[in-house]
């Protein structure tokens, strides 16, 4: 299961060494401290937009080196539905949320289920199920089962995660 969790921007900066990426120190509510994110959203979000930022992440991502800078979760964000030229926004948590939420497809299979701690990226879970990512017609996030076609919301105990505009969105 995939690992999603609340967290806030508490550092951001460009990466050094490429223009298009973000180092985002992220606290996710762990007790060793902010994890290290980078991310390619420096042409779609200005770096105002992302300071104290709270978001959702990706946590069991396998690292990533990008460009020299090793990268511990990925920011959930949605792509308008034609495409990143029109537009990527970072999705949103519920109101009141705090760093270290977890967020969970809705429904008594997903509710409970404790993510892994880190996805095999030999079995691609998050390739596999990333195709079924969207936001709905009133910007809620949620993810639709490729057999069933079932639409579980992305939510949290304090509600549902959406996109800021962004309908019929992909989510990665």
């Amino acid at each position: 299961m995939i690992d999603l969790r609340v967290g806030k921007i508490v550092h951001v900066e460009k990466h050094p060494d490429a223009d298009g990426l973000y180092v985002e120190q992220i606290d996710i509510g762990e007790p060793e401290g902010p994890r290290t994110v980078v991310s390619g959203l420096v042409n779609y979000i200005p770096i105002e937009q992302m300071r104290d930022r709270t978001l959702i992440a990706v946590c069991n991502l396998k690292p990533a080196n990008m460009r020299g800078v090793k990268s511990f979760a990925m920011v959930l964000c949605a792509t308008h539905k034609d495409g990143k030229e029109h537009g990527i926004e970072i999705v949103n948590p519920p109101e009141g949320s705090k760093p270290g939420d977890r967020v969970y497809f809705e429904g008594e299979k997903y509710a409970g289920a404790q993510p892994l701690s880190q996805l095999n990226p030999k079995k691609k879970i998050f390739e596999t199920i990333q195709p079924g990512f969207t936001t709905l017609e009133n910007r809620e996030c949620a993810w639709v089962d490729p057999v069933t076609k079932s639409v579980h919301r992305i939510v949290s105990e304090r509600g549902a995660c959406a996109a800021p505009s962004f309908v019929g969105a992909s989510l990665s």
